[in-house]
């Protein structure tokens, strides 16, 4: 009898994930700052981030559970019987990162559409605050922080100091400094769970947080703005424009380019799953998977200045995307030096 040797396919390497997430951000950036600033509803007024926010959740949910099911993700879910049958449910850590995600979910896409604020200096808030939590989170819950780092860690904080100063401090509106805070609270809780039950190189683990936590976070975030259309009547409102989002927007032009920011958060969903809950400290994947995000901001506002008349980077932002570019090769470099190893766990 011939024996069959089995093939082991060893993970792909994480800085080709990094660039794979960049690579499917850059569209979804693009995109939704487009139709923040040239799509119309049909009465003729600009679009808002919650124009495109529900045909965006329901899109990114069709095809997050499409690539959960066909890809076999979900066999590890755990699962819950009712009315006699076994459904895929979740644990109480994976349902406390999901209401997390439900945070981060509904505030990303915000925060592209903001007309008196750049791209890249709402990127480099967003993901700078998140710089300063991965090390506290990785103190806290008794995890080791490599010298490589606090490195990355060092460079994306200059960034973020540089192009704050260069803009002469923070002066963001109202509804930018919320979804700011929001954001970080979101991504906090996500991190500290993850941290605390699936940050261990076990993939079977891995799949089953991500489909878990998936399950739960997009229905909620649905529903939760659905509500929000249901119960806030004003003309012009939040609720307004929300409740366009969920009727009139399946007829509208905006449709395709719609739809596909959904595909792009279902890409970048997956992507940024297996950069976090990479078994190494946090203080090695936020800044990866930040910078990864932050370099897409920055080449997505460039598109858009090039061929659709946004408005180009500023000096700042461009030397803070330069920090970022070295940030990410200290942590693929860093950690395969001949001294480093002698460190590695």
């Amino acid at each position: 009898m011939t024996r069959q040797r089995r093939i082991k396919i060893e993970p792909a390497p994480i800085e080709l994930v990094a660039l794979s997430y960049l690579l499917s951000y850059l569209p979804y950036v693009i995109l939704t700052r487009y139709l923040a600033t040239n799509g119309a509803d049909g009465d003729g007024h600009a679009l808002t981030g919650l124009h495109i926010l529900p045909v965006m959740l329901i899109s990114a949910a069709i095809s997050t559970y499409g690539f959960i099911w066909i890809s076999g993700w979900g066999r590890g879910m755990h699962r819950v019987r009712v009315a006699g049958l076994s459904l895929p449910g979740a644990t109480r850590a994976t349902m406390w990162s999901g209401l997390c995600t439900v945070l981060v979910l509904t505030t990303v896409p915000l925060s592209y559409t903001f007309r008196d604020v750049s791209i890249p200096f709402m990127q480099l808030l967003m993901r700078g605050d998140i710089l300063i939590i991965a090390p506290l989170v990785d103190v806290m819950l008794g995890r080791r922080v490599h010298w490589w780092s606090w490195g990355a860690l060092m460079l994306v904080a200059l960034a973020l100091f540089h192009t704050l100063s260069a803009r002469g401090g923070l002066a963001l509106p109202p509804l930018a400094l919320i979804t700011l805070i929001i954001y970080t609270a979101g991504y906090f809780g996500r991190l500290w769970v993850m941290t605390a039950v699936a940050k261990d190189d076990d993939p079977a683990r891995l799949r089953s947080f991500f489909s878990e936590e998936k399950l739960v976070a997009f229905p909620i975030a649905i529903l939760s703005l659905g509500v929000i259309a249901w119960v806030d009547r004003t003309p012009g409102g939040a609720g307004a424009q929300l409740l366009w989002g969920f009727t009139a927007a399946w007829h509208s032009d905006h449709l395709p380019a719609m739809v596909m920011t959904g595909l792009m958060v279902c890409a970048t969903g997956v992507f940024s799953g297996i950069i976090l809950l990479d078994g190494r400290e946090n203080s090695f994947c936020v800044p990866l998977e930040r910078s990864a995000s932050i370099l897409a901001g920055v080449f997505g506002t460039v598109i858009l200045a090039q061929f659709y008349g946004g408005k180009w980077p500023s000096g700042a932002e461009f030397i803070g995307a330069a920090l970022l570019l070295i940030a990410v090769l200290l942590l693929s470099v860093g950690p395969r030096l001949p001294f480093s190893q002698r460190s590695l766990p």
